[in-house]
This record gives structure tokens, sequence and C-alpha cells, in this order.
């Protein structure tokens, strides 16, 4: 079962973007989520909650063209906890959201929105696969007639 979490708060650190190869890519990024509060009519800063989101492939390269350290944005996505030993020998551990979906909260500032341009795949048949293989057979087999015509 997934823990699916939405968050909302500000963009903490620089996006971290690494492209591993031309289809996959990994951008990251600290999450700073503060509760306001009052008390005795004044507003209160609360404890701030610190957790990375991380998120791949075509929203990666989105995030690191869109969104900012201090941005306010709305992050979607599935929560993970990822577990490692550090150099001393310490267990540690880190609450990570797998981002499905991220944006600019709307509620606190304006956003514009462009459209990612895919690249355009062209369909294509068996028919035509196979009509192309037979035309290149042919011309093969058109080849070989000749060299055996001219060699004799």
């Amino acid at each position: 079962m997934d823990a699916q979490i939405w968050m909302t708060g500000n963009v903490g650190s620089e996006v971290e973007f690494r492209q591993v190869r031309d289809d996959l890519a990994f951008a990251s990024f600290r999450l700073a989520c503060t509760p306001r509060t009052r008390k005795a009519g004044d507003w209160v800063d609360g404890e701030t909650t610190w957790i990375a989101v991380s998120c791949s492939r075509s929203m990666a390269d989105h995030v690191k063209s869109s969104i900012g350290k201090g941005d306010p944005v709305i992050v979607v996505g599935r929560l993970r906890t990822t577990r490692w030993t550090d150099t001393q020998g310490v267990d540690q551990e880190r609450m990570i959201i797998e981002a499905t979906s991220i944006g600019h909260d709307l509620s606190r500032g304006t956003s514009a929105f462009r459209k990612a341009i895919r690249p355009v795949v062209e369909e294509v048949s068996v028919g035509n696969i196979i009509a192309a293989t037979e035309a290149q057979s042919d011309a093969d087999d058109a080849d070989e007639s000749d060299v055996g015509s001219s060699a004799a």
C-alpha cells in the first residue's frame, strides 16, 4: 500500500538535477513547511518541517526549469523512507516524497504555464515494415544478379 501525500511549502534549496541517460533524469529539492499560528493576536511561526522531494524523467526537466529556491509549491506524491548507515556507523533515515505532481501554489502568487513540446513519434504499421523489407530484399537480389552477370 502506498502512502499518498500532498504538502504545501517553500522550496528550501536549489534544485539538484542529474541526467543519467538521454531518457532518464532526476531532480530533487528540500521542501520547508512552516505552520503559522495566532497567539495573543500576533502571527507566530511554528517549527519548520523539512522533507526531501524527488522526481524523475520529464518532470525532472520541468522542475529544473520551473522551480527555484523560495518558490511556494504544492507537492503530491508517495511518501517513502530511505535508510542508510553513515561513515561513523550510525543508522540514519530520511522521509522523501516521490513526486507525481509539483506546481506553484497559486494562492500565494501567479505563474505562467507553458505546455511541454513532446517529440513526434512516427507511427509505423507492420504492413509498412514488411513492404520495406521486401523492397530491400528485391533490391539486394537485383544487385546480386548484376554482379553475377558482369562476372560471367
